[in-house]
């Protein structure tokens, strides 16, 4: 299926407006650079002040919906990048054991405070970029990969996809939703909010640090997905058409051939 992302086509400066210098920055971020060590210091206040209230709230859980088509009673459940497990409100049925794996500590406690509240055994694992997606798991071993809007993250993304594959069992599902990152819609409603929270919290040049947060576009996501895996389930809020720039969430449930 061919994802439609109308941005592609904008001159460039409005291009650099709204997703960042892409071209300049590069995909990964400079451990030296002096807003990249700032946005470390902030970017849980940034989740906690803009993804979990109002607006982001009601965006977030709209891709958390997705859980409710999935039962994942007595299954291995893994999760790459789980932050604060928000969607565990949405699950059907209680997971035998559940594998969370961050490379942020502080958002890894948060998923691991969840768990343990809802009574999920768990297994919790810090990893780093460094390790290139590379799981310490057996390969066909897990019945449900999750991944809420950490894909966009992720670089190399084909490293990561490849993981989830072989981690899953036969008949597996990978479940999750992605921003419609590259899209018209969501650049426009990230410019006028991200944006200025970062350059009021000291953030210089915000295009960097989008650059270098979202590297992954969701047509190349979506399309990497679909390569991989067999699409059961492509869905898009708020709108049902199937293009990136009219929305803000995709989501999607894909299953790994037997």
């Amino acid at each position: 299926m061919a994802y439609v992302r109308l941005a592609r086509h904008l001159p460039s400066s409005f291009q650099t407006a709204l997703f960042g210098d892409r071209a300049r920055h590069g995909p990964v971020a400079a451990d030296d650079d002096q807003d990249w060590q700032l946005w470390r210091k902030i970017d849980l206040a940034f989740y906690d002040q803009n993804q979990r209230t109002s607006v982001g709230s009601l965006v977030n859980t709209s891709g958390y919906r997705i859980m409710k088509r999935v039962s994942l009673e007595g299954l291995t459940v893994l999760e790459i990048g789980p932050g604060n497990l928000d969607h565990i409100s949405q699950w059907r049925g209680k997971p035998t054991k559940f594998i969370a794996i961050d490379i942020n500590e502080g958002f890894l406690r948060r998923a691991t405070d969840a768990l343990e509240r809802h009574h999920v055994p768990y297994e919790a694992v810090v990893t780093s970029a460094a390790s290139g997606g590379q799981l310490d798991l057996e390969s066909d071993s897990v019945d449900v990969v999750l991944s809420f809007y950490s894909l966009e993250h992720l670089h190399p993304l084909g490293s990561y996809t490849d993981e989830a594959h072989r981690v899953l069992k036969p008949g597996g599902r990978l479940v999750g939703a992605i921003p419609c990152e590259g899209g018209i819609g969501w650049g426009l409603g990230r410019y006028l909010t991200t944006r200025k929270w970062l350059l009021a919290n000291g953030i210089s040049d915000p295009g960097k640090i989008i650059s270098w947060e979202h590297p992954n576009f969701a047509d190349t996501i979506l399309s990497d997905l679909s390569e991989k895996f067999v699409p059961h389930h492509v869905g898009f809020w708020p709108f049902v058409l199937p293009v990136i720039d009219l929305n803000l969430v995709a989501t999607f449930v894909m299953m790994k051939s037997d």
